[in-house]
């Protein structure tokens, strides 16, 4: 099993799954057809079927335009509002793609539909993967539009927290230099999040991406799985694991910095899939 890992937009990525000995290929969130199609050809497989994470259009953009192209083309999602969507999944439901396996993980917050995605393949040496959408990011977690912080501790703490430590962890955006900045501003003495940030900002410097990291090195630097440390509870003045976590992430939203001529409303509905900024410059 391979993963192509697709950077399109301002700081979105895509994925290509590919099973090798077929060539058959799975896209995770398909925002940028132009772009996946360019990497089919480039990969010579065969695209089989979409897995969105959530229906907001820099996730979902292209399913649509995918579908018609692919006339026999499998959309899988937990939203009717994903688009193309020919197959809605429920929680811990497995799918399968020749030797590829698929555990669809209803995770909603960030959006009431939202799905993870955890990917194994038979009889395979390889790690196993895990594409998490905006749910969790890499030292962070995302924003809770259609939910509750309650909802969103435990889909870190009671469905992802338990996968493989060895789990390979591809999110859905490149965030991880500024989630890494807040991690340090809870544990300023934490010295993996300063090597980890160190890392990201030379990764950004160099255009180059952060994903994937691992379940297991996000327990060390990530402070929205780390709500039980006493560093992290000492930040936020709570000691109750969801006060914590509701406290980190309220924190979190005044941290973030609004996208580059956006103010602070158009960045919200942005993620909210409100208006699509490339459509709006045509």
């Amino acid at each position: 099993m391979k993963v192509k890992v697709i950077s399109v937009l301002e700081d979105n990525y895509m994925y290509l799954i590919i099973e090798e000995s077929t060539r058959h290929a799975v896209a995770v969130d398909a925002a940028v057809p132009k772009r996946l199609l360019e990497i089919i050809r480039k990969e010579d497989v065969s695209l089989k079927a979409i897995l969105t994470t959530h229906h907001h259009w820099d996730h979902a953009r292209g399913n649509v335009e995918l579908a018609q192209l692919y006339p026999d083309l499998e959309v899988y999602g937990g939203d009717e509002r994903v688009g193309a969507l020919t197959h809605p999944v429920s929680h811990n439901e497995e799918l399968k793609f020749g030797s590829i396996n698929v555990r669809c993980l209803l995770t909603p917050g960030h959006t009431s539909g939202h799905v993870c995605y955890f990917v194994w393949e038979d009889d395979s040496p390889d790690a196993p993967a895990a594409f998490t959408g905006d749910t969790l990011f890499i030292g962070g977690c995302g924003r809770i539009f259609e939910g509750t912080a309650e909802q969103m501790y435990k889909n870190l703490t009671e469905v992802l927290g338990p996968l493989p430590q060895e789990t390979k962890v591809f999110c859905g955006h490149e965030y991880t230099a500024r989630n890494l900045k807040f991690a340090l501003k809870v544990e300023p003495e934490n010295d993996i999040v300063k090597e980890k940030l160190t890392w990201a900002k030379l990764r950004e410097d160099e255009d180059l991406p952060t994903v994937p990291s691992t379940l297991a090195e996000e327990f060390f630097y990530n402070p929205f799985l780390r709500v039980l440390e006493k560093s992290v509870q000492r930040f936020t003045g709570k000691a109750d694991p969801i006060e914590v976590f509701a406290a980190l992430h309220k924190a979190k939203d005044k941290f973030r910095k609004p996208k580059e001529g956006l103010n602070p409303q158009a960045m919200v509905a942005l993620e909210l899939g409100l208006f699509d900024p490339l459509l709006e410059k045509k």
